[in-house]
């Protein structure tokens, strides 16, 4: 059996959790939208989805391969990698504005990286970041 077909029954469609990450890339082309707005809402919909974003990790936690290879992703390999874990990256008008984020959070469900404890641990790095910053005297977060 070909590696290539899959059914289209059994995949996650991601466009179905990202509605509104679409609608807000389709008003940045005509109005100026700021990238946090963005951001907020890609780690929405990854939550949705994995109950992590890409805030819950960090680069390093990845294999060098990992990264490098990500980096050689173009939208057909990815939908075909998407595909092969049970993803679909594609919406009613072709492949889905933030395929490479989500083919990140797919290679880390894939490689076991969504875990508690690496949530922490990115977080707790993005926090010495910001206490690092001149100006800041505390961070709060949201737990």
């Amino acid at each position: 059996m070909s590696t290539i077909a899959f059914d289209q029954m059994a995949l996650t469609r991601i466009a179905d959790f990202s509605r509104s990450l679409s609608r807000l890339h389709l008003l940045a082309r005509r109005q100026w939208i700021d990238d946090d707005q963005l951001d907020r809402e890609f780690n929405a919909v990854c939550r949705s989805i994995w109950g992590y974003s890409p805030d819950d990790l960090a680069d390093e936690m990845f294999a060098a391969d990992d990264l490098a290879w990500l980096d050689t992703l173009d939208e057909s390999s990815a939908r075909i990698f998407a595909a092969e874990h049970g993803y679909d990256l594609v919406d009613d008008s072709g492949m889905l504005t933030d395929w490479w984020g989500f083919c990140w959070m797919i290679l880390a469900e894939k490689r076991g990286l969504l875990t508690p404890e690496n949530r922490a641990a990115a977080r707790a790095k993005i926090e010495e970041a910001y206490l690092a910053a001149p100006n800041v005297i505390g961070v709060i977060v949201a737990r």
